[in-house]
This record gives C-alpha cells, sequence and structure tokens, in this order.
C-alpha cells in the first residue's frame, strides 16, 4: 500500500450523480443499525462492511465525547456507527481512497443521517504518509481523545481478492504494516487518549514491539466464533502514555444473539473492555 499524500477535507471534491436517496450506479444503499444510519458502499467491487466495523463501535462508550478519528474509514460504517452510539463524540474519517471518501462524504450528506452529519468530517489521506502530510488533512498529532481501527489485518498471502479496492482494504501489503499504522494511531492520541482496533489474534505480535513508550494499558478481548473454537478476532484498546500492563480479557463468543445485538446496536461491549 504505498503512500500518498494527504488531501485537504474532501467537503468540496465532486460526487457520484445521483439525487438524495438513490444509489449511483454501481453501488447500493445501505441501512444499519436498524436505520440509525445508511451508507453508500460499492456494490460488488470494493470493501463492505461487515460485522467487525460494528464491533468496534459497540465497545465505544456511549459517554464519549471529545474529537475522534477513524483511520482507513471506508465508506463510513465505523465512524456513523461511532456517532449513532455516542452523541458527544465528533469524527473525522480519514480514507486514503478517493473513491471511498467519496462515497463516505456523500452518505454524510444524505438527509436520513442529518442528526449525524455535523458530527462527521472526511479526510482524503493516507495516514502512513507522515506527519507532515496528516496535518495538510488537519489530522495533527496530539489532536484525538479516541482513535477507532478497523484496519487490513489479513496477512499478504490471505485469499486475496481480484478487485483491488476490496484487497487493500482485507491484505496488509507486508509484515511491518500494523506496526506503522499502530504507531500514526498513537501520534493522533493526546496524553490519556485511547486507540480502539480489532485485529486477528496473531496480529499481536505485530503491534508488541511498538508498545514501548507510546501505548500502555493494552487489552485485548477475544471474540470466539463459538464456545468450543479459537479466537478469530481481537477488539484492542490501549492508551497513549499509560504504564498499566497488557491485559488478557475473557473472551465473548460471537453468537447468533450476540450478532443480532451488534447488527440491532444493542451490543454494548465498552464495559468488557474496562474489566
Amino acid at each position: 500500500m504505498p503512500a500518498a499524500s494527504c488531501a485537504t477535507p474532501i467537503s468540496g471534491t465532486s460526487l457520484p450523480t445521483g439525487a438524495d436517496g438513490e444509489a449511483p450506479p454501481n453501488t447500493t444503499l445501505d441501512a444499519f443499525l436498524d436505520g440509525a444510519f445508511h451508507l453508500l458502499q460499492p456494490a460488488a467491487n470494493g470493501f463492505r462492511a461487515g460485522h467487525d466495523a460494528l464491533l468496534v463501535a459497540a465497545a465505544v462508550p456511549g459517554d464519549a465525547a471529545g474529537r475522534a478519528v477513524d483511520l482507513g474509514a471506508g465508506a463510513g460504517a465505523l465512524a456513523f456507527a461511532a456517532a449513532a452510539r455516542a452523541p458527544g463524540l465528533h469524527i473525522t474519517l480519514a480514507e486514503r481512497n478517493a473513491t471511498m471518501a467519496a462515497l463516505a462524504e456523500r452518505s454524510r450528506r444524505l438527509s436520513r443521517n442529518a442528526a449525524l452529519a455535523s458530527r462527521l468530517r472526511i479526510a482524503e489521506c493516507d495516514v502512513l504518509a507522515g506527519r507532515a502530510a496528516r496535518e495538510r488533512a488537519g489530522l495533527q498529532d496530539g489532536l484525538f481523545d479516541l482513535v477507532l481501527s478497523n484496519p487490513p489485518f489479513h496477512p499478504p498471502d490471505h485469499r486475496r481478492s481480484p478487485h483491488a479496492l476490496r484487497d487493500e482494504a482485507r491484505a496488509v501489503p507486508d509484515g511491518n504494516f500494523l506496526g506503522r499504522w499502530l504507531t500514526a494511531a498513537s501520534a493522533l492520541l493526546q496524553h490519556g487518549g485511547t486507540t480502539l482496533m480489532i485485529l486477528r489474534p496473531e496480529n499481536l505480535a505485530d503491534i508488541f514491539p511498538v508498545l514501548p513508550g507510546r501505548l500502555g494499558d493494552l487489552r485485548c478481548l477475544p471474540i470466539h466464533p463459538s464456545a468450543e473454537a479459537p479466537a478469530t478476532r481481537i477488539l484492542a484498546s490501549a492508551t497513549r502514555g499509560s504504564r498499566a500492563p497488557f491485559r488478557l480479557l475473557p473472551g465473548l463468543v460471537l453468537d447468533r444473539e450476540l450478532r443480532d445485538r451488534v447488527s440491532h446496536g444493542e451490543a454494548h461491549l465498552s464495559a468488557a473492555l474496562r474489566r
């Protein structure tokens, strides 16, 4: 995933044609959390949001407030869901791909998302392009109370998608990618701020080396597909400047009941991370 310079927020970018509420060609208009928000997403040739993004949003405390940023926001599912959960959050969606950033901005402008729009801002930005490039997009180091992310986390040799947009959202380009990603997240946080992300269990080996001197109080909540199966996801939170030790928390089973609660916005996982 080559670095590209960050642009200014895309409020002036030309967006796909189509009336409010009408999906432009090759996109779908999808309702989330029982209609709490709607998103335009690629119909076939791009990454479409699933439970991973909604699991991260479910771990955001309802009383969270201040400035947040969603790194690699895609079409915006995580940020929109977090904004719906926490009315005190103002969230910047940082997305390097111009097509996905434009879809997120168009979704922000939908009349059915009017209740969230003023608290959402889209910035077309490669967060790994360096501090100066991030700052040109309004992403100043130390600015944010909360960094959210559903990053690419599959290994480079994972089953690849023939669609470039989907593939770059799923697989890491190299073994150092997640370490660089977490380093950028740490830089954006103010002292005492928290980063919250979802990973695969094997990704922990990639992030442990970048924690010292940056982030502490790493808490990992394993997510199991069934009570008998190994965890396939990890919800991880860490705090800028903390020296608290690593905690591996009791896991959760993503059974049908929990999936339904996540899909309807009724799951509250922040307490599980704060045990």
